[in-house]
């Protein structure tokens, strides 16, 4: 054989031997794909209806239409929520850019809206997927094939938010990180590793040898994409940044004790991080300053600064090997070059340095007050304030994870001898990535993969113990058919049989249980949601707004110029996509946790108007204050619709409190026979939002129920009969709408003449579109004239054109009572929504 024919022959013999690992990381992938489509039924609903899960998805398929519809150009600037601010798009450009490529190339450049749906709703599924290629390399890489092929299993089944975030319908970009920045830690390890088996130095590349610079350059480059790309889908990902310098910091000083050269890591790092500088500056928006939330300078110069540190690095070592200084010295020389890159930082780009500052609290700190209540933010290891680890076995299963810590054990003991880059980037990758989940467990979709990895890890050592390796070499030599397969049985060693057995039972088995579990169905609003945001595009006055037009931002200190016709809808954050998305309606508030209001420093703050302060307001005139106070404009309120839910009024109603800094009384401790129970309080019930979907709005005069859905069953009983039991009421003890929607009026103002100083009372019997009743009335006295007013809200004579076509209002027309004396008052809609004066 000629020596030009040997490379050929070696190149076969390699694929040869990879063509069984190739094929199961395969077949391991189109399982992780059909895991993650079970829950069919869920998402495509027999109506037509796609119902995508959570809150974030919808917003994706928001901008993803929209990107389609104005195709290449996307929105930044979004009026279509938070009003009358709008908000400002901080989702990265590029899995919403995935999807409209993908639609575009299937749909032959005009995709109809179902392939859109379709397109949206398999993607995060088919991300999933794809994350065990990384993931096997990365343990193939660690600890052997083995080992890359069981955390590509791990990886494939791993339940908890990893799973739930690259399910069917959840069209997030959260899965899209994952993917990215596992990549990202794929190339970067195999960059290290070729870099450093090469011999590589910094001489190479003055020379130019790229027998030895090619494999290396190409890793690096495409670490540098990955990140890039890991970047464009978060805005956050300097979090793997932070991996990369603190696990560089840690390498350089580990090849300094040992003697060894770190031009490898150096050339890796510069080369990673110049692509994804050059990669990230045509996204920056530079009227953002130094925002980490949106595109902005700070995402260029904490690239530019990673490179700057390995070259850095690179050239302190250098200097300490050409001066002969003891290697303990090094770690005191990068700790006084921190220190006084920060200080230059400080004084330079103060923002800069408050960022950089302030940034590791903002995902490793707990968070306190209203942000403590957002479910996906909180500490995995607390709930209410008490130590646990139930959500941390329901995201990686007890066994996985303390799998996962004895990896981590395990690798950290390796640094006391002679570990190599590649174990030492997973241990430092695992340990931030752990403390990341300390505070906010949202992360776990991270440290899924963490937890793969570093399982296998753990069950790689466990082969090795029975000497897997040489029934490994057996297999490669001697099974040339199918038929050799029963040859080879006679070689296995029962230890390793019982190893196999202890593998599945303690670290598959359990995911793959959990994993069926969670597929069964997904999230996302339920029908009374979509019932409710459906009529409500239906129903109510179209705001004047192109919804599916690109806008330009209004000028730095100005609010969006919303056509007179425009208007706000007032709900709690939770719902603010599904207004926006289901009901093309511009909610206050949305999930980005804008139009909240109320506090964040401290109870002496000033109580900001928002959803937080209407729904937790004392009283009607208070509630509205806030609603005028949203909108800067006096002429203009903030909201004309408010939608409830039971969820807002029960167990929801504390993350209201607590955004207010003011979550005391809302509850009282009450003796119930068998002992204490936190029951609501008059407090409670003087809330608006007690007022509004407990009490049905019942006795207040600018807001009127217009539809409501069906009822489900739920703690909305226990409310009513608390409230009537301990406070006098006398309401039926039976669920209604689960979600309620009521319309902010000016209210027909209703006057007569009666004796001085005499009692008047009004009232009517509202009937629902679900056909149900309920009482309306108000109490007032007349003056020492004997006039009196009431201001309603319903109009006795239906709907009118271009206005609110509801489906409740009174079954008769309003009674005014006073003494023996009864008398009919009907009132118009006009009437209603002018303010006008009607005499009785």
């Amino acid at each position: 054989m000629s020596s030009q024919d040997r490379p050929v022959s070696s190149f076969k013999s390699k694929i040869k031997s990879s063509l069984p690992y190739t094929l199961a990381v395969a077949v391991i992938g189109f399982v992780a794909l059909w895991i993650r489509t079970r829950p069919y039924d869920s998402v495509f609903l027999s109506n037509g209806f796609v119902r995508f899960g959570g809150n974030d998805p919808w917003y994706h398929m928001r901008t993803l239409n929209v990107l389609l519809e104005n195709y290449p150009n996307r929105m930044f600037f979004n009026p279509m929520t938070n009003y009358p601010k709008g908000s400002y798009i901080h989702f990265g450009p590029l899995f919403d850019q995935m999807m409209a490529l993908t639609s575009l190339f299937l749909g032959m450049g005009n995709p109809s809206p179902e392939l859109v749906n379709w397109v949206g709703a398999y993607f995060p599924a088919v991300l999933g997927a794809l994350t065990v290629i990384p993931v096997y390399y990365i343990g193939k890489h660690l600890g052997g094939r083995k080992t890359g092929i069981l955390a590509a299993i791990l990886i494939a089944f791993a339940p908890g938010q990893f799973l739930s975030r690259s399910m069917m319908g959840f069209t997030d970009h959260h899965v899209a990180e994952s993917l990215f920045s596992t990549f990202f830690i794929m190339f970067f390890m195999l960059a290290l590793i070729s870099a450093k088996k090469k011999g590589l130095r910094f001489e190479h590349v003055i020379t130019k040898n790229f027998s030895i610079l090619k494999e290396p350059l190409i890793y690096s480059v495409m670490a540098g994409v990955m990140y890039s790309a890991y970047q464009l889908s978060w805005p956050g990902a300097s979090l793997f940044l932070l991996v990369a310098l603190v696990y560089a910091v840690i390498q350089y000083i580990l090849d300094n004790f040992h003697g060894e050269s770190s031009d490898y890591l150096g050339f890796t790092g510069i080369i990673a991080f110049l692509v994804s500088s050059i990669l990230i500056l045509p996204f920056v928006h530079p009227d953002m300053g130094f925002s980490m939330y949106y595109y902005s300078w700070f995402h260029f110069a904490t690239a530019i600064g990673a490179m700057a540190g390995f070259i850095a690095l690179s050239f302190i070592e250098r200097e300490f090997k050409s001066r002969n200084i003891k290697a303990y010295y090094y770690p005191l020389a990068i700790l006084g070059i921190g220190v006084v890159g920060l200080v230059a930082a400080k004084i330079a780009v103060p923002s800069l340095y408050s960022l950089v500052i302030s940034a590791p609290h903002s995902i490793f700190g707990i968070q306190t007050g209203g942000p403590s209540t957002i479910g996906e933010v909180s500490s995995i290891f607390y709930g209410s304030g008490v130590f646990t680890l139930s959500k941390v076995f329901g995201n990686f299963t007890a066994s996985g994870f303390f799998a996962s810590l004895l990896g981590i054990l395990f690798l950290t003991a390796k640094l006391f001898r002679k570990p190599k880059p590649e174990g030492v980037l997973v241990l430092v990758w695992s340990f931030l990535i752990l403390l990341t989940i300390y505070g906010q467990n949202r992360f776990a979709y991270y440290y899924s993969i963490n937890v793969a990895v570093l399982s296998a890890y753990v069950g790689g050592l466990l082969l090795e113990k029975v000497k897997w390796k040489e029934l490994d070499e057996k297999f490669s030599s001697d099974v040339k058919s199918p038929a050799d397969f029963l040859n080879i049985l006679k070689f296995i060693k029962i230890e390793q049989i019982v190893a196999v057995l202890a593998i599945a039972v303690i670290l598959i088995f359990p995911v793959y249980g959990s994993a069926m579990e969670m597929t069964k169905g997904t999230g996302g609003p339920n029908g009374p949601w979509i019932e409710a945001t459906t009529w409500l595009q239906s129903y109510t006055p179209d705001p004047g707004m192109d919804y599916n037009a690109i806008y330009e931002a209004p000028e730095a200190g100005e609010l969006f110029d919303y056509p007179d016709t425009a208007y706000g809808v007032m709900s709690w954050w939770d719902y603010g996509h599904w207004i926006e998305t289901i009901g093309h309606r511009i909610p206050n508030a949305n999930p980005f946790q804008a139009g909240i209001g109320g506090r964040r420093g401290g109870i002496d703050e000033e109580n900001q108007p928002g959803s937080s302060t209407f729904f937790t307001a004392q009283s009607e005139e208070e509630a509205t204050a806030v609603l005028e106070a949203v909108h800067p404009d006096p002429d203009k309120a903030g909201a004309r619709y408010i939608i409830s839910d039971v969820e807002m009024a029960t167990g929801k109603f504390y993350a209201m409190t607590a955004w207010t800094l003011d979550s005391e009384g809302y509850y009282q401790s009450y003796w119930t026979g068998s002992g204490y129970q936190s029951l609501p309080s008059t407090r409670y019930f003087n809330s608006m939002e007690s007022r509004l979907h407990i009490l049905d709005g019942n006795g207040l005069k600018q807001y009127r129920l217009v539809h409501e859905t069906w009822a489900y069953q739920t703690q909305e009983v226990g409310y009513k009969q608390v409230y009537n039991y301990l406070f006098g009421g006398s309401i039926p003890e039976a669920d209604t709408g689960y979600v309620k929607i009521f319309e902010y009026v000016k209210g027909a103002k209703i006057t007569g003449t009666v004796s001085p100083n005499e009692t008047v009372n009004i009232n009517t019997t509202i009937l629902t579109g679900q056909g149900r009743t309920f009482d309306y009335s108000q109490s007032t006295t007349s003056d020492s004239e004997g006039r009196y007013e009431f201001t309603v809200p319903y109009s006795t004579e239906g709907p009118i054109s271009g206005e609110t076509q509801f489906d409740t209002a009174p079954a008769g027309a309003y009674v005014v009572s006073y003494g023996n004396t009864t008398t009919e008052v009907r009132v118009s809609e006009e009437a209603v929504l002018n303010g006008d004066e009607v005499k009785v």
